[in-house]
């Protein structure tokens, strides 16, 4: 199994590790530290090395921060993860704050407080609302040399993950490296930049069509690159990593060296104009070229947007594999609604099943995640993970929420089910339908270029608005291409950004609704951006959505009556769809199942 089933943290790591941390905090005469969840390169996924705020608190989620001073601790988080907070936290330990209320809590520190921070992993965007909030109560913010979790964590902290990084072909990437580093480095020089500091993962990987292993579920190598605006660069990548083929595979324009050497590299570029972007790449890396006296260029990391818009091999290579991962869902689906219905085994049993459906296709690389499973209760939490104690069995009259990818070398998939056990209640029943209403207008919207996820989040949530409910989370994430699955800068929600969808985009559509201690109801699927085009009868072309996730609903969770003619029209199209793509999948080869493909065929009927 790839998925693990255990706790690794609890409520006492704040017991055990705050002591140790103050005492390391009193060292460099520290009041106070920001914990930040995200590493040195920004990641929302961490290896085990980086998990600090996890260490320091027990909370676990990929999105958050702490704050300790020498007398008390906050930890804050977002709506996704409120419930999470309150289990893996000690409340005499920890205040649980949502995570916008950050700024405001450090902006009531006791006045003269020293407040410590990594300059290595915060970036300086999100530095400037924290620093003025200190200076607003009479603070100072003073960046460390040596972390004090790092140092308190000491033996016991994980090393370092050392994952072989590989080529990533050409035919899966649509575009060869040489070609990547050209148009890069004229992007770099039309900034008016004559070099570029990189330093996500995610842009190393795509610009020099590289795979690693370092951070979970996410094929990335953890790195750094120079690149400079004649297309040649400097990649920074531990030797440990360096396999055999990756020197000719990077070709005589790329110089290997060792992360030991980039310090030498910034201060190299002094008097030179340096992009870097200041969202993803942490202070650190600002500092030390101020100090060298390098001109820097403040903009978007110039891999940013290419990378999200995927070619047209990219964007058939997700089409194949969400083909594939469709068969696999399907005869997940098909278990659930027979053997599971009847044996209700529990949230290990699921996630163990819908991993072997996709081991069985042959290709699975990875999952793009830890499998969600969440059975009655537990499906009310968004970012529910099944370990320990906490794992419940199906139950009958609940429903199962399943939130699930896979890492195929040609796609990275995310799609979210959810199924009644047994038939399902009237008011089960309404909700998902007012979801699923919320589902098909965002998969039929059309929109002008120039359109931001921030002005279609609502589309998603009208049903539910005018019933009275609502959902805590996006409505959609960006999606990369046998990379992370949540990819920026693109995003469908009411707040983070208002950069346009532009074609080749890949977003998921995931409205929800969670009644906390009940049960909790998502449909995702992703879908890629088109190409703006005319519609019939109108004056102005417009952009649209192509459904890629091929999975079927639960048709027991459907509440025709309150679906349109238009609605009932998109979901039996939809499912004619899944059936004509996913069907000869299952009628012979790897996943051949007959059972399934009866059983789908029976499940795409129409409404």
């Amino acid at each position: 199994m790839r998925q693990t089933f255990n706790e690794t943290t609890d409520p006492s790591f704040g017991t055990k590790h705050l002591p140790l941390l103050r005492a390391e905090m009193a060292k460099q005469g520290l009041d106070g530290l920001l914990v930040p969840h995200e590493d040195e390169h920004q990641n929302e996924y961490l290896p085990d090395a980086n998990e600090r705020l996890a260490w320091v608190s027990g909370f676990t989620g990929s999105a958050g921060a702490g704050v300790v001073l020498k007398d008390k601790a906050a930890v804050f988080v977002d709506g996704r993860y409120t419930v999470q907070a309150k289990a893996q936290t000690d409340e005499a330990l920890f205040e649980r704050r949502p995570l916008n209320t950050l700024a405001d809590w450090l902006a009531a520190v006791p006045s003269g407080s020293v407040i410590g921070y990594d300059p290595r992993l915060h970036s300086p965007d999100a530095l400037a609302s924290l620093r003025a909030a200190v200076e607003k109560a009479g603070a100072t913010l003073k960046p460390v040399e040596a972390n004090p979790i790092d140092l308190a964590w000491g033996d016991a902290r994980p090393a370092q993950p050392q994952a072989p990084v590989v080529p990533h072909e050409d035919r899966y990437s649509g575009e060869d490296a040489a070609s990547k580093r050209a148009r890069i480095g004229k992007a770099i020089a039309d900034a008016g930049a004559e070099a570029a500091v990189l330093t996500a993962p995610s842009s190393l990987a795509w610009l020099f069509n590289i795979r690693g292993g370092d951070v979970i579920r996410t094929p990335l190598p953890l790195g750094q690159a120079v690149v400079k605006a004649d297309g040649t660069a400097k990649v920074f990548l531990d030797p440990a990593k360096v396999t055999n083929e990756l020197p000719g595979w990077l070709g005589d324009s790329v110089t290997l060296e060792a992360p030991e050497a980039l310090p030498g590299a910034l201060d190299a570029l002094s008097g030179r104009k340096v992009m870097i972007d200041p969202a993803v790449s942490s202070a650190w890396y600002f500092d030390r070229l101020e100090a060298a006296g390098a001109d820097i260029v403040r903009g978007m990391d110039p891999c940013a947007l290419p990378r999200a818009q995927k070619n047209d091999v990219e964007i058939e290579g997700s089409r194949q594999a969400h083909i594939r991962d469709g068969a696999a869902l399907t005869r997940f689906l098909h278990w659930v609604d027979t053997v599971a219905q009847k044996d209700l085994p529990d949230e290990r049993a699921v996630v163990e099943a819908l991993e072997g459906f996709r081991e069985a296709t042959g290709m699975l690389k990875d999952l793009s995640f830890d499998t969600i499973a969440g059975v009655g209760p537990n499906g009310a939490l968004p970012h529910y993970k099944p370990v320990g104690a906490k794992i419940r069995p199906m139950e009958a009259g609940s429903l199962l929420l399943v939130d699930g990818g896979g890492q195929y070398l040609d796609g990275t998939t995310d799609v979210t089910r959810t199924m009644a056990i047994g038939e399902g209640t009237a008011d089960q029943r309404r909700m998902f339908t007012l979801v699923l209403k919320g589902h098909i207008a965002m998969a039929v919207i059309r929109f002008p270029a120039g359109t931001s996820g921030r002005q279609l989040d609502a589309i998603a949530r009208q049903p539910l608005w005018n019933a009275g409910f609502d959902f805590d989370h996006g409505t959609g994430h960006g999606v990369g291409s046998y990379l992370g699955v949540h990819e920026g800068p693109q995003r469908i929600a009411g707040w983070g950004t208002d950069q346009p969808l532009l074609t080749g985009m890949i977003l998921s559509n995931e409205p929800g609704y969670y009644r906390e201690g009940e049960w909790g109801i998502r449909i995702e699927t992703l879908q890629v951006v088109t190409a703006p085009a005319q519609v019939p009868g109108g004056e102005r072309p417009m952009h649209g959505f192509e459904q890629l996730t091929l999975a079927p609903l639960d048709r027991r969770l459907i509440d025709v009556a309150l679906l349109t003619a238009d609605e009932r029209a998109y979901v039996d199209a939809y499912h004619a769809e899944v059936l004509a793509k996913v069907g000869p999948l299952l009628a012979e080869g790897v996943q051949k199942d007959e059972a399934a493909l009866a059983w789908l065929k029976a499940q795409t009927a129409p409404l």
